[in-house]
């Protein structure tokens, strides 16, 4: 007989003794190796607890109910499909807590989706929140005193004195090295913020010298501002969401706030106003950095640095997306991921990552 692959072991042993379904917490209260989602492969047999990252009820063309679930641990995504579903089966299941989830995994247009049989809550205080969270994969430490060593070498004593003011707020600080940059896009998970900050910052500071137009200092400090706001816009503790004040106002009108409250700080110990004109071009510069108005700026770009801004942002956004796309693809069989909706694409991983 050939060996057994994990996680087929514990549908294996079910079978050989006979064990009645009031029996199953037996099986479930073994230690066993966990499966992750890195770790799934066409054909897999799932049973294994998941962060529900997001839940839908939806109806096909036959108004049947199915549920589509988004399932993560600290590894990855992978969605979930249970067809045919009543909904007083799942309504006492929401977004954000532990699952455990019972299926198979199928291939699906080019990306792997597990088939559920059973998905039910598991008490939080069972499971290790370390095992579903994802987390960057750089240390923010080392990020954090890059990003202050940059800031600390702007020239302008008055744009100095405003940095510092934002970096002396232990509170602001801490949240900038915690939060993501985004929910679902770019840089989605927790230290995202900074590691999108600093590798912006670290572009930022290049560009400068080939363009001596730039302004460097209104340039470090935008980047810094830019998104500055999503530390009140988003939670992420367990799972990623948006705020009540991040749905009501935005991270582009909290960064506003936030920059008028450093600005009264800055003014203290400079004891006087900052340039009205530098103050000026950095809200103009938060306000215009999604670039058009469809995409949430309710201003364009009009500044040398607020365009450079936005073309910064918008590059380490997209090669983070592609790259992370690239690296998250589980499925080993084909040189493409499965089309992205976000992207209107599908991309090239190459030869090399096949099976």
């Amino acid at each position: 007989m050939a060996p057994l692959e994990f996680p087929a072991v514990a549908e294996f042993w079910i079978q050989q003794i006979s064990l009645n379904p009031s029996d199953q917490h037996l099986i479930e209260s073994c230690p066993m190796p966990r499966v992750f989602v890195k770790e799934l492969k066409d054909g897999d047999s799932v049973n294994e607890i998941f962060l529900l990252a997001d839940k839908q009820l939806r109806a096909n063309r036959n108004a049947n109910l199915y549920l589509l679930a988004t399932l993560r641990d600290r590894t990855g995504v992978v969605s979930g499909l249970m067809w045919n579903v009543a909904e007083e089966t799942v309504q006492h299941i929401s977004a954000g807590e532990y699952v455990r989830v019972r299926g198979k995994v199928q291939l699906y247009q080019g990306g792997l989706q597990m088939i559920m049989t059973h998905i039910d809550q598991v008490p939080e205080s069972s499971c290790d929140p370390e095992e579903f969270q994802v987390q960057s994969q750089a240390n923010a430490a080392p990020l954090l005193a890059r990003l202050k060593e940059l800031l600390t070498s702007l020239r302008c004593p008055e744009l100095l004195t405003l940095a510092q003011s934002f970096m002396e707020d232990d509170d602001l600080v801490t949240g900038l090295c915690a939060a993501p940059a985004g929910v679902k896009a770019h840089h989605a998970y927790m230290g995202g913020l900074i590691e999108h900050v600093v590798g912006m910052s670290e572009v930022a500071d290049r560009i400068c010298l080939l363009y001596p137009a730039l302004n460097r200092d209104l340039l470090l400090l935008g980047v810094l501002l830019h998104d500055l706001g999503k530390v009140r816009e988003m939670s992420w503790d367990p799972t990623l969401a948006y705020t009540d004040e991040g749905q009501l106002l935005g991270h582009i009108n909290i960064a506003i706030e936030m920059l008028n409250e450093k600005l009264k700080v800055a003014e203290t110990k400079l004891g006087k106003p900052l340039d009205k004109e530098n103050v000026l071009r950095l809200k103009h510069m938060i306000l215009s950095h999604h670039g058009t108005r469809e995409f949430g700026s309710p201003t364009l770009p009009m500044t040398p640095e607020a365009i450079a801004l936005h073309h910064i942002d918008n590059l380490d956004a997209k090669l983070h997306e592609f790259t992370r796309a690239i690296e998250d693809d589980l499925n080993v069989e084909s040189a493409w991921t499965p089309f992205n909706p976000r992207s209107d694409r599908k991309l090239f991983k190459g030869y090399d990552r096949l099976k």
